[in-house]
């Protein structure tokens, strides 16, 4: 493998207009790869947007989700990556001939699509359907692996991906800044975006905060550490729908440090350059081939039934 250099993004996009989305993802792209970056990364639906979704309707989300390869959005992401020649990774709702509607993640480069994962944890919207595998491809000589927002939250998606054998893992997300049991949890007022460039400093407060980054670095570091893989962290900024997110889309090389972050308050990247040495030099590489699966395969392999709450869906339920 040679060195790779990925873009992750992050930036504010607009409910239900994929057409103003899919230009941003453009700009921020060019603005990319002309500081040399094969790949680039965006957050889970940037080209729908996300939080609206749970207001819809079947026949509503429906409407806003498409076929995959074959929907106009995916055909203008690929005409990006082609106009480009970068590799591109985006999120939207997909449907299918059956019916089923899901929460998908794709990645396309000049020559269509490269692969396409669905949510194992949806949420947001009751009609979502999980997706029910893990997604490897390669890419540019790696072994690249998804995973949507939630599904990190889960332990075992992370080490399953790692040990399907990927080098690279994309974590897309729209997460932060919403309630929660833990301490120091909640919504960030959406007034201080309105006054960030009067007022960074209180924004800057709230998005730092154990209700945005701190809670944030509790994990996400580790599940780069513990498993030996660089993780690709991509949020949006700004208002989704009713809420304040607060972006710092980051890229964790295989010792669980980050190596390159967006710290602007509003639309942003940054470039790391991915370097195979770490993979083997990791602690997490030893720790895998350390395991003795004798020991705890049944006890994983259990069967449990699934009971997923998500503490401010059920607020707003409220």
């Amino acid at each position: 493998m040679l060195p790779i250099k990925i873009a992750t993004a992050q930036f504010e996009n607009r409910s239900n207009d994929k057409a103003y989305n899919l230009g941003v993802i453009r700009s921020i792209a060019a603005q990319a790869k002309s500081q040399g970056a094969q790949v680039i990364a965006f957050h889970e639906c940037s080209i729908t947007g996300y939080t609206f979704a749970r207001h819809l309707d079947r026949r509503q989300l429906t409407d806003v989700a498409e076929s995959i390869p074959d929907g106009e959005s995916i055909q203008a992401l690929i005409a990006i990556a082609k106009e480009l020649d970068i590799v591109i990774l985006a999120g939207l709702f997909e449907k299918t001939d059956d019916g089923s509607l899901y929460k998908a993640y794709v990645c396309v480069d000049k020559t269509g699509l490269l692969a396409k994962y669905r949510k194992l944890h949806p949420f947001i919207n009751p009609h979502l359907t999980p997706g029910n595998e893990y997604v490897v491809f390669d890419l540019l000589g790696w072994k690249c692996g998804i995973l949507i927002c939630y599904d990190n939250n889960i332990i075992e998606n992370v080490r399953a991906t790692a040990l399907l054998g990927a080098d690279i893992i994309f974590m897309p997300h729209v997460t932060m800044c919403t309630p929660s049991t833990r301490p120091g949890a909640g919504f960030v007022d959406p007034a201080l975006w309105t006054s960030r460039e009067t007022d960074p400093t209180s924004l800057r407060a709230e998005f730092d905060g154990l209700k945005g980054r701190s809670w944030l670095m509790k994990w996400l570091p580790a599940r780069a550490y513990d498993n030996g893989i660089y993780a690709i962290f991509s949020n949006p900024i700004g208002m989704d729908d009713d809420q304040l997110k607060n972006g710092c889309s980051m890229i964790i090389d295989p010792f669980g440090d980050v190596v390159a972050e967006c710290r602007r308050l509003g639309d942003d990247f940054v470039i790391a350059t991915l370097t195979p040495e770490k993979l083997t030099q990791s602690g997490g590489y030893r720790y895998r081939n350390a395991r003795r699966p004798e020991l705890y395969g049944a006890v994983i392999s259990a069967p449990h039934k699934a009971v997923q709450k998500v503490v401010w869906m059920q607020d707003t339920e409220k």
